[in-house]
């Protein structure tokens, strides 16, 4: 039995260095897959370049009362007076002075009966939305007061 003896002297040997170092077989490199992830970004930055064309550039953000009824009418002019009492046409500001004039050079380029919506902001005084109505109505438009639902 002079075999078994010499594989039992040379077995720590062998365990040690060559046959059974697992360690570095089964070591694996973390990655991270981005394919996945490159799809969604690129679809949600279509998703917002489609919906940023939808909106109305040329509204200004003002606190409109709430109304029980929705009014639909074709925009031809926006006027819009915020809370400082500041008039703008679309996004354009204008002196309260010059109202009818910047309206007449608007409304005169319109083949069918013009409309002007008229967005007046809730802390804005009365007469500012009453002296939009007089002066569309006296341009021959119809004026619509914008109401949120």
């Amino acid at each position: 039995m002079p075999s078994l003896s010499i594989f039992y002297r040379s077995l720590p040997h062998l365990i040690n260095h060559r046959y059974m170092n697992l360690r570095k077989r089964l070591r694996a490199h973390a990655e991270v897959h981005t394919g996945a992830l490159n799809d969604i970004l690129f679809i949600l930055l279509l998703f917002f370049l489609i919906v940023s064309t939808l909106a109305n550039p040329n509204v200004m953000k003002v606190g409109i009362p709430r109304g029980k009824t929705d009014t639909k009418a074709k925009q031809t002019v926006v006027v819009s007076v915020d809370a400082e009492g500041k008039y703008y046409v679309g996004q354009r500001m204008i002196a309260p002075e010059s109202l009818e004039d910047a309206l007449r050079g608007i409304l005169e380029k319109e083949t069918e009966k013009p409309s002007v919506v008229i967005n007046v902001d809730t802390a804005a005084h009365y007469g500012d939305f009453f002296r939009i109505l007089r002066v569309a109505k006296s341009l021959g438009a119809n004026a619509v007061a914008s109401v949120q639902k």
